[in-house]
């Protein structure tokens, strides 16, 4: 998709918002994609709705939406996924394909040669499944459970425009997304990759986005947020919804939790044809989302990763009995100073613990790094990509940083505040997204827990009894024995 074709489109829809590529390694280019997706669209300012106004319990609870933004924006690369992929066929008798290089697939020549424009070598664990039945012929219905950075955008990105026929001037596929800026991450892929077929363009149904009542959209892609896309296909009627051959629906855990997207999901699936093929694709496949998924999706093949056995073999874990947070502090100081370490991650429960511990430890002279809730996604993206390279040495947050933070570097993780649910009782899930932060890729890594309660120890013997394993008593005051056990 040349630059001029994509303008052309963007001018269909009198948006000011023109599609460019980011690199969000770059900071320059992190604060114009805020920008243009936070900002102005039309004069009308867009307000930040992930942020939710700024009101986040104390406990600093990550918003799905948000969490999912971020892992696109600091992932360079695909993940490390270990996980087994498990296909369940519509049809059992079936053959099951599945490829190991692109080339396999037959693409068009300007599609290929986009593929590797962006640098796909290969295809992703996930994409060696499930792009032989989003291209097959006829087209088969796919429900698939992928996390970020699997290279599942790029799958459907390049399954939209492989079936699009480019000269029929009008939507053929159509992509929701809970977010605007996650539909504006989608359409930087697709631009990416269609950057060699300018035959094809896109347009975004995002709220800003002023269109005439009854006028008929050319491009063939659209990508949008599920309110936005009904009315183009309802009130406005821009979009013929019969025409429909592709229909991508993305972040569906994300979509159920948001208020209204389900019931605006399904009433957009009930427009469509019977024979237009549906793709959905979800991080967790919980009860709700399978409920939900199959609602949208009739006869599907699934496509699950497999759950990793939840282990904790590669990192020791302690605890260190203290008495109040200025005493946990000490005794983070003197682990800090027995310690060889890389870099750390020290986890608080509240933005003002955090803030607290941060303004210590940076009086200590340590190269300290804050992360929480009140930053916008942005901001965190800028935080850890410092982190990620060096530049400071400690990261204190909160749970927003707790889950898919992948930093090689990480030797020890500090639970400065041990992780509780609402109801006060060890939240094992979080605690072990917490301290798989380190001991990634195989390396050894430490976790030590602070204890200043006899309810927090009662919290340490929640989590023995749940991992099945025990966590051991560290005396911070000898530093010896902390030599000893940990290095």
């Amino acid at each position: 998709m040349a630059t001029d074709s994509w303008a052309q489109a963007v001018d269909v829809q009198e948006a000011t918002t023109v599609p460019v590529q980011f690199d969000f390694s770059r900071k320059n280019d992190r604060m114009e994609f805020s920008r243009r997706v936070r900002g102005e669209i039309n004069g009308n300012i867009v307000p930040n709705k992930t942020e939710n106004g700024g009101r986040r319990d104390e406990g600093d609870r990550p918003d799905l939406a948000e969490q999912s933004l971020l892992n696109k924006m600091i992932r360079h690369t695909l993940v490390k996924n270990r996980n087994l992929v498990e296909v369940l066929q519509r049809d059992p008798t079936s053959p099951l394909y599945s490829v190991k290089t692109f080339e396999e697939l037959r693409l068009k020549p300007q599609l290929l040669q986009g593929v590797y424009n962006m640098g796909f070598n290969r295809p992703s664990r996930i994409q060696e499944n499930a792009l032989p039945m989003m291209l097959a012929e006829p087209p088969q219905n796919l429900i698939a459970q992928s996390q970020s950075g699997t290279g599942k955008t790029a799958a459907f990105s390049l399954a939209m425009l492989s079936h699009v026929n480019p000269a029929n001037k009008w939507t053929q596929c159509l992509c929701i997304s809970p977010t605007y800026e996650l539909a504006m991450q989608i359409g930087q892929v697709i631009q990416q990759m269609g950057k060699f077929y300018p035959e094809v363009k896109l347009a975004y149904a995002i709220r800003g986005n002023k269109m005439d009542r009854g006028s008929k959209l050319q491009e063939q892609i659209v990508i949008g947020t599920p309110g936005t896309v009904l009315d183009w296909c309802t009130k406005l009627k821009l979009i013929d919804p019969k025409k429909i051959t592709v229909f991508v629906l993305d972040e569906a855990d994300v979509m159920i939790a948001t208020q209204g997207h389900q019931d605006q999901s399904i009433r957009i699936q009930r427009l469509l044809p019977k024979d237009c093929q549906m793709l959905l694709f979800s991080a967790t496949f919980e009860d709700s989302v399978w409920k939900f998924a199959e609602r949208i999706v009739p006869d599907p093949n699934i496509i699950k990763l497999k759950r990793e056995e939840e282990t904790v073999d590669t990192i020791k874990q302690f605890y260190a009995s203290c008495n109040d947070k200025e005493d946990k502090f000490t005794a983070l100081c003197n682990l800090y100073g027995s310690l060889t370490i890389a870099q750390a991650m020290i986890f608080c429960h509240t933005r003002k613990i955090a803030s607290w511990l941060t303004a210590q430890l940076t009086k200590e002279g340590h190269l300290v790094a804050l992360l929480s809730g009140e930053m916008t996604v942005e901001q965190r993206a800028a935080v850890i990509e410092r982190f990620r390279c060096g530049k400071e040495k400690v990261l204190v947050t909160t749970n927003v940083c707790s889950r898919g933070i992948d930093v090689e570097q990480v030797s020890i993780v500090v639970n400065f505040d041990l992780p509780v649910d609402k109801d006060g009782r060890a939240d094992c899930e979080t605690y072990l997204h917490r301290i798989g932060r380190t001991g990634r890729f195989g390396k050894k890594g430490f976790a030590i827990n602070m204890v200043d309660s006899p309810h927090s120890m009662n919290i340490i013997k929640q989590i023995e009894d749940h991992f099945n394993r025990k966590i051991l008593k560290l005396n911070t005051d000898d530093l010896d024995e902390v030599e000893k056990l940990i290095n």
